[in-house]
């Protein structure tokens, strides 16, 4: 995480190097629209002749329903506005594991896009397979066709410095958006209660969830409440260790078995054992028992939000009070930041930079804007937040978590190897809960098991 700090450091200072586009292409803010960049070759510099105009993209994406349609729509916006006659082309190729295995199959034979939505373990593979373009900061930081200072500085710093590989020495992917995990709170339940607060501590979580189990919630009459279902998968571990102040990989190496891990998985176990908490026995069962009723808490990604609103609403015909607060913490809140980014993959310069272009418009404040109400993701521009004032009225919760941002954040490990440790952190995590054995040692054996997983990737 150190590096991290130090990279976004690395990453202004050339920003600040970089001089600015004419002012008649800037507006008041410094920014320059991707629309107002020449049409023509730039004659200097590492891109020097490379055309982008007349090129065809394709986009692999996991987008479906509304957020799809609204895609395609912003996509027809593009093709038919920018000046270099660049067609933009998407679609939806399944899942993130899905899109990962087309992909790796894809890249030897050189079936694959020339765009590819990926969490950063996904494409630092797709990198060392030979996939992608060697570094997408030869686009972002292009004195004609990339970002300036003012431009760089308006991204929410972890956003932007996400998707570099971990010794800083390329970009491999770009942020068109993010999500945090965080602590969606039934109000009206703890009212009930007698806590007028979201907890902010895990002693006070663990007596809440208890008290509901306990004493169960006037708005809920199914006689089956329970204060929290336990989460397992990788991030839910990774958020909880956050939240404790400690970190999953230090220095190259893997370490479930630090204290905050052991402590956070420990404490989900006896909240288990103690009968506060539940197990997850479908999908989505954890956000579906909070939305109705069931359960105090839900552990999760922001974006649920818009999902978790319309499970409440339909219902309960007056809908309960509901907060979204970030996890109970040690010392200060710590939010553990994800989100898939795009990534350029590997073909001409010409269709690369083409691509560039469409990623650069697309992260502009008024298209993510549009995105943002549609998608609630969040955007990765501070200013976006300009826009925003009437869903921000509208969606409270949605604000609320887009607060969060102003704290505290963290990211998980960026590595091609974290894919498949993810899994094995979920079995270790779900095997404690269903058959108990002691924690130190089963994250230990973890601990273990991926440090040779992330062996056999180097």
């Amino acid at each position: 995480m150190r590096k991290l700090g130090v990279l976004a450091t690395l990453v202004l200072v050339v920003a600040l190097a970089l001089p600015l586009l004419p002012a008649s292409a800037q507006d008041d803010s410094g920014f320059v629209a991707t629309f107002d960049l020449p049409v023509e070759p730039a004659t200097e510099g590492p891109l020097a002749g490379v055309d982008p105009r007349g090129q065809s993209v394709e986009w692999w994406h996991q987008h479906s329903g509304l957020r799809e349609e609204f895609l395609n729509g912003l996509i027809e916006e593009f093709n038919a506005n920018n000046p270099w006659g660049i067609t933009v082309s998407a679609s939806n190729q399944g899942g993130y594991g899905d899109i990962y295995t087309k992909m790796i199959a894809g890249i030897p034979t050189g079936d694959i896009p020339e765009l590819v939505v990926a969490y950063q373990n996904q494409s630092a593979a797709y990198y060392l397979a030979g996939g992608l373009t060697q570094d997408m900061d030869v686009y972002v930081l292009d004195e004609t066709w990339g970002l300036n200072e003012a431009e760089i500085a308006d991204f929410v710093p972890t956003f932007f410095t996400q998707d570099y590989l971990p010794d800083g020495s390329a970009r491999i992917g770009f942020p068109p958006n993010r999500s945090l995990e965080a602590l969606y709170v039934n109000m009206s339940a703890l009212k009930e209660l007698g806590y007028d607060a979201p907890p902010t501590t895990w002693e006070q979580f663990r007596e809440i969830a208890c008290a509901f189990t306990e004493q169960g919630w006037s708005g809920y009459d199914g006689g089956d409440q329970v204060g929290y279902l336990v989460r397992t998968d990788a991030s839910n571990i990774a958020a909880g260790t956050f939240a404790l102040g400690g970190d999953l990989y230090v220095n190259g190496q893997y370490n479930y078995a630090n204290p905050q891990t052991i402590q956070y998985v420990k404490f989900m176990v006896d909240l288990y054992q103690d009968g506060c908490a539940g197990l997850i026995a479908e999908a989505y069962g954890d956000q579906n028992a909070f939305t109705a009723g069931r359960a105090a808490f839900f552990m999760g990604s922001t974006s649920g939000l818009p999902f978790v609103r319309t499970g409440i609403e339909e219902a309960f015909a007056e809908p309960f009070e509901w907060v979204v607060a970030p996890l109970p913490y040690s010392d200060v809140p710590v939010s553990d930041v994800y989100g898939a980014s795009v990534s350029i993959c590997k073909s001409t310069p010409e269709a690369e930079l083409a691509t560039w272009l469409f990623v650069r418009w697309l992260t502009e404040p008024e298209q993510q804007a549009k995105w943002a109400e549609v998608s609630n993701y969040f955007p990765v521009r501070f200013s976006t937040a300009q826009n925003l004032g009437e869903f921000f009225a509208d969606f409270p919760q949605y604000e609320q978590a887009w607060n969060l941002l102003q704290g505290e954040t963290r990211i998980e490990p960026q590595i091609a190897s974290y894919d498949v440790v993810r899994d094995e952190a979920e079995a270790t995590f779900s095997n404690l809960l269903a058959s108990g054995g002691d924690v130190e040692t089963a994250l230990q054996e973890l601990t273990n098991a991926a440090n040779e997983i992330q062996a056999s990737f180097q």
